[in-house]
């Protein structure tokens, strides 16, 4: 291989790393380059699955440009390694909002803070949730505390700067005002340039309180429903967005999952699956949310069923039609949503 084509490569590989070097052989998995800038919204879906393993599926995970900020809403297991790949520009993170504190949207918020700061974030990342999100910032920062002053021993020197206090996380708990008479609460969590996200308090009892977000910048706007069992007052926050992302769990496959769980000795596993279903929002109800909101489009993720062996996409989506048309689609590791500004096209892609 020539001297060029190494340097090639080699360039190609330096917007993702993130710490120490990656061998050789992972390089085939890197994307060729970051994503074009965008006056708009960008939404890419880092994580896609629930609490259960699946391949090719990270933990929950949605990351939204905004101008030239990043922003994420939640952030499981998996999911960092995935903006890595992808080349996303970590050092441009701004904020991360968590939906509620469950292990799967939250494991990786040390890892994603420790990376994008090593990439380069000049300042301490807000991290916006509900109560408890102060305890888990503090939990994190603690965690991470000495692989930071590794980094900055070790890493620091000419002009590459490791400031601490920039890899801190700095909590905001998000308050509620008291609910309107249809149940709506929302308050706004952020408000940076011409973005604002609005928290949407949605029902995932006994998780309390649960959100979803909403993203309005310059004219686009997408929501992002979080967890929640079937939720009339979300539909009322999202009314008019161009995108509403929702989380969707089947429950006749859930009850079938449970039964083989009983069938094969393992009842306690099937006693939490049948659980779930009671906090967690089918596809024919999130349909149902969407076509109440009158969005443009419904976008199913958080599909924790995609790795079981009775999931096909058509029996899990069956009967979402039903309720007349909807322009909908499932998520995966990858997909991309562009809302340019001021404009009215939905452009899906994939990395």
């Amino acid at each position: 291989m020539s001297r060029r084509s190494v340097l090639r490569r080699l360039a190609a590989m330096a917007g993702a790393i993130g710490l120490g070097l990656v061998p050789q052989a992972a390089s085939a998995q890197f994307t060729g380059g970051p994503p074009a800038p965008l006056d708009g919204l960008r939404v890419i879906f880092c994580g896609t699955s629930g609490p259960l393993p699946v391949r090719e599926r990270a933990k929950p995970c949605v990351a939204v440009q905004a101008g030239d900020g990043l922003y994420l809403v939640d952030v499981g297991p998996e999911a960092t390694e995935n903006l890595i790949l992808w080349r996303i520009p970590l050092d441009k993170a701004r904020a991360l909002f968590l939906t509620h504190l469950h292990s799967d949207h939250i494991g990786e918020v040390g890892e994603f803070n420790l990376q994008s700061w090593v990439a380069g974030r000049a300042a301490a990342l807000a991290l916006i949730g509900p109560a408890g999100t102060d305890k888990v910032a503090a939990g994190f920062n603690l965690a991470y505390a000495p692989d930071h002053r590794f980094r900055k021993a070790h890493h620091e020197h000419n002009s590459f700067k490791f400031d601490l206090k920039a890899g801190l996380l700095q909590p905001q708990v998000i308050a509620m005002p008291k609910p309107s008479a249809s149940g709506l609460q929302t308050a706004v969590a952020l408000k940076d340039g011409p973005l604002t996200v609005t928290a949407i308090k949605v029902a995932h009892e006994p998780v309390e309180p649960a959100f979803a977000y909403r993203f309005d910048y310059k004219g686009r706007s997408v929501v992002i429903s979080g967890d929640t069992r079937k939720w009339p007052p979300l539909a009322e926050a999202a009314k008019g967005a161009d995108v509403l992302i929702h989380e969707a769990q089947n429950a006749d496959m859930s009850r079938q999952f449970s039964q083989m769980l009983k069938v094969i000795g393992n009842p306690r596993m099937s006693s939490l699956m049948t659980d779930t279903i009671s906090y967690h929002t089918t596809p024919v109800e999130a349909a149902d949310i969407a076509r109440a909101a009158g969005v443009k489009r419904l976008v199913l993720t958080h599909l924790t069923q995609s790795g079981l062996p009775m999931y096909t996409p058509q029996a899990f989506t069956r009967g979402m039609d039903a309720g007349g048309p909807l322009d909908w689609r499932l998520a995966k590791d990858g997909m991309t949503i562009d809302l340019p500004a001021g404009g009215q096209e939905i452009l899906f892609g994939q990395f």
